[in-house]
């Protein structure tokens, strides 16, 4: 049985329910599948099961001997198969697996020494072999990995979802039934995999083959091998599934062996996807665990510097000493602070290994007066059923707390509260995170500290030092994201902003200093910060007054603009919005997603400047983190086209410097709110209105500054600097622009289904009429450079907040609508021309350096 307290298997109550059937196809040895899995119910449309391992550590608390002892048992399989050898500890290792699953806690102690007797004897065996790497995969088999690794003295790396900027991705692949689909394999060690000899691929179960089949396609494409061994617990594929993988042999001329633990079948009824959810409607409300108990205890950790803590990118023989001592050393602090009899270490999603040497240790200084116990948090979403003979008895929820690739989003841990049995409640948990999984989400209230605390009365947090990769030499000290509420005044999963804290940084100067240094040359004006505009209780009012008359507009324009969006780019779109303008605009299209879709969409918001370029740093970033492919670029509004014709510049040289990084490029695309330029294809309207949004500026932008790029504070490894300030809270608009917009989604739905298709099937017309106009209102009234005309209601009001503006025109049909900008100009004493035929409905002219006075004579058109 996988868990001796239990009478019965732990997968009977869901085989009985949908109607699933696991067979063993090897009777004479001692291990049953049912030994080894159970089942559970997952919320995934791909599959309705989830083999829950007895053996693994992951989903569910296991003895850590018998974890360890089943990877060792594995590998020494895999090393009598490199070896061409009878490997007489198979039928051995399997009964005291079995024994030891029973409860034995000598045939534990058994397995583990004869393992250790056999590794000693593989390394002579596999002596001959060519060089033997070892591949596991994320997140749940990386410890397994490690395991067969051990077994083989062996080179080891296992795929990540969590990319690292500046190191180059050597390979990737998918797997398809997974909740989380991407791998990447990120070795230091750009040869790891280019070097010829088998390549071990460690999974925990093989149920069709199809991630071995694509991660054996993309590598031999890179580096063609003869030999591969797919070392698994339990195989349960189908005949078919077992000659797809024999054709794959046959038709790249290699040899593909598969090694597993137990063999067998598991059969599913025709019906099973559709049965399924109606399982979890029925039982997927179970609830879950109280939260509020004591802070957890803060252990010290020594001796971990430049460990590799795990094979994210790479782990070799040289490694395994080190990290032993570092295990030796926390498994030493962490016994004399554990006072109870029930301990659980608890590891964090893809960082298995560490902590389950850290548990084997424990388990063997406690022997006398703890139980131990080790699994691992995870992002599988399963259904918890408080029931005998179901393999997921409780559920922890909480949101990740490292930087996923996929974004923020729910994570789980499984069989951690006691449910309705007080007998399993631990007495201790050890909660062990790296530095990158140590962030204010983890402390958060709700978060997975909160979590445990409220389920165990005491909780002591191992924080490992992650290991940091080099390239060339230099270690990578890659920037991370920041988040609200630490910096702007978002909620933290509504935008990740790809930028450097600047708050400290005095970068403010006036604004008629900041346009003569600007115009002359001397400076960019990327370099300093205008003066924030603090608008007046008048000003704030027009806003409100705008706010309220156009929010069902907005909202009918962010669906159609997001629904294009969703039809380009598929439901797995990133949005990358343009600090700090497309930032609000970006955060509105990821809650119609929501809305709309019930989607969890990706939001970063990153800097562009023009002459400058996009920040480069942030598209490695996004590069790391996403296909660039699925990324799609945001801003409020186009004026003459001057930020999309930079963006296409930006991405084409990105594209060339990521080079096979860049996975099929990123793409110039650019959505809008309001496309007056007539310059891009995704929009939700060409019409020149005002978006409140551009009426105010850090106040309505989650209180962060426009974007700065300056040498001397922003290093070539870092993003675009930004400050965030806090001190304006008390009249900060953001949230309110946002919930005003929001609130009007369930009033535009039906008209936005109704019209977005027409809107997209003639989005590829563009005319590029507002750079036209720009020109020739430049060369009409003596400007003479296209910069300093913005046109537009968006643009006016930017150079009315933060420029110094010389002439504002206006079409006559918009003055009633345009009270803010005629507010600000009578504020700025700046004169507003009433022109018949204007292009917009209003453009700002920025003062030329050679215009010193307003009534210098200069060519132009007034009529009013």
């Amino acid at each position: 049985m996988s868990d001796p307290t239990e009478a019965t298997w732990s997968g009977q109550w869901l085989a009985d329910r949908l109607g699933l059937t696991l067979t063993t196809e090897s009777p004479a040895s001692p291990l049953a599948l049912t030994d080894l899995v159970g089942l559970a119910l997952r919320r995934n449309p791909r599959r309705a099961h989830l083999l829950v391992s007895s053996v693994l550590g992951k989903h569910v608390p296991a003895d850590p001997a018998v974890v360890h002892g089943a990877g060792r048992l594995l590998g020494a399989m895999v090393a009598d198969e490199l070896a061409g050898t009878v490997c007489d500890l198979a039928e051995e290792g399997r009964r005291l697996l079995k024994a030891a699953l029973n409860g034995s806690a000598d045939a534990a102690e058994a397995l583990s020494m004869r393992c250790a007797e056999h590794a000693a004897r593989s390394r002579m065996l596999t002596q001959t072999v060519e060089h033997v790497v070892v591949l596991g995969y994320a997140e749940t088999a990386t410890a397994l990995g490690h395991l067969v690794a051990d077994a083989l003295d062996a080179d080891y790396l296992h795929s990540t979802r969590r990319p690292v900027p500046g190191l180059t991705e050597s390979g990737g692949f998918e797997e398809e039934h997974s909740h989380a689909t991407r791998h990447l394999l990120l070795p230091e060690d750009r040869d790891m995999l280019s070097r010829p000899g088998p390549l071990v691929l460690v999974d925990d179960e093989l149920s069709t083959g199809r991630t071995a089949w694509n991660t054996i396609s993309a590598l031999h494409a890179r580096v063609q091998r003869s030999r591969y061994v797919i070392a698994t617990l339990v195989d349960l594929r189908s005949a078919a599934d077992g000659e797809r993988l024999t054709s794959l042999a046959a038709a790249l001329g290699v040899e593909i062996v598969v090694v597993a633990l137990a063999a067998g079948r598991l059969d599913l009824p025709g019906d099973v996807l559709t049965a399924g959810p109606r399982l979890v409607a029925e039982h997927g409300t179970t609830a879950e665990a109280p939260s509020g108990g004591s802070w957890p205890h803060r252990v010290p950790v020594t001796g971990w510097s430049g460990v590799r803590e795990g094979g994210r990118h790479g782990f070799d023989r040289h490694d395994r000493a080190a990290l032993s001592a570092a295990v030796d050393r926390t498994a030493a602090e962490l016994a004399v602070r554990l006072t109870g009899d029930r301990v659980l270490v608890l590891g964090f999603e893809e960082l298995m290994y560490a902590p389950l040497l850290v548990a084997n240790r424990l388990r063997a200084m406690l022997a006398n007066v703890a139980q131990v116990r080790f699994s691992a948090t995870t992002r599988s979403p399963v259904v918890a059923i408080d029931q005998p003979g179901y393999a997921i008895r409780t559920r922890l929820s909480f949101a990740s707390h490292d930087e996923p690739a996929d974004g923020p989003g729910p994570r789980f841990a499984y069989n951690v509260a006691p449910g309705s049995d007080p007998s399993r409640r631990f007495t201790d948990i050890v909660l062990v995170v790296d530095d990158v999984g140590d962030t204010e989400a983890l402390h958060a209230a709700g978060g997975l500290l909160d979590q445990l605390t409220g389920v165990c009365g005491r909780v002591h947090l191992v924080t490992l030092p992650s290991y940091k990769p080099s390239v060339d030499g230099a270690a990578l000290a890659p920037p991370r994201p920041l988040y609200g509420p630490d910096f702007g005044s978002y909620a933290r999963d509504e935008v990740a902003w790809l930028l450097t804290d600047l708050s400290a940084v005095e970068l403010e100067a006036p604004t008629e200093e900041r346009e003569e240094l600007i115009q002359s040359g001397r400076a960019h004006y990327a370099e300093s910060l205008p003066v924030e505009y603090q608008p007046s209780a008048e000003y704030q009012r027009l806003f409100l007054d705008s706010l309220a008359s156009s929010a069902t507009r907005l909202a009918h324009a962010v669906g159609v603009v997001t629904e294009m969006v969703l039809a380009e780019r598929g439901h797995d779109v990133v949005l990358a919005s343009l600090a700090r303008a497309g930032t609000p605009v970006g955060v509105l299209m990821r809650r119609w997603a929501s809305f709309a879709h019930q989607l969890n969409v990706p939001h970063y918001s990153l800097s562009i400047v023009r002459g400058r370029g996009i920040d480069q740093m942030a598209l490695r970033y996004l590069a790391t983190h996403h296909r660039p492919s699925s990324v799609m670029f945001v801003d409020g509004w186009t004026g003459k086209g001057a930020i999309t014709r930079e963006l296409a510049e930006a991405v084409t040289k990105a594209n060339t410097q990521l080079g096979p990084a860049a996975d099929g490029g990123f793409s110039p695309d650019l959505a809008v709110l309001a496309d007056t330029g007539r310059c891009v294809r995704f929009y939700g309207t060409r019409e020149d209105y005002l978006i409140p949004s551009a009426c105010l500026n850090s106040t309505v932008s989650g209180l962060v500054s426009r974007t700065v790029l300056n040498d001397a504070l922003i290093g070539s490894e870092q993003f675009h600097g930004a400050k965030f300030y806090s001190h304006l809270t008390h009249s900060d608009m953001s949230r309110r622009f946002l919930d005003a917009v929001t609130a009007e989604f369930p009033s535009v739905l039906d008209a936005v289904t109704r019209q977005w298709p027409s809107v997209y099937a003639g989005s590829r017309l563009r005319s590029w009429a507002g750079w036209s106009a720009a020109e020739e209102l430049s060369r009409e009234y003596g400007v003479n450079d296209v910069n300093l005309v913005k046109p537009g209601v968006g643009e006016t009001t930017r150079v009315l907040l933060r420029r110094v503006p010389w002439k504002i025109l206006m079409r006559p049909d918009a003055v009633a609508d345009l009270r803010h900008i005629r507010m600000l100009a009578e504020q700025r004493g700046v004169q507003v021309e009433i022109v018949e035929d204007l292009a917009y409905r209003s453009v700002g002219l920025i003062r030329p350096r050679t215009t010193r006075a307003a009534g210098e004579e200069v060519r132009g058109r007034t009529t009013g």
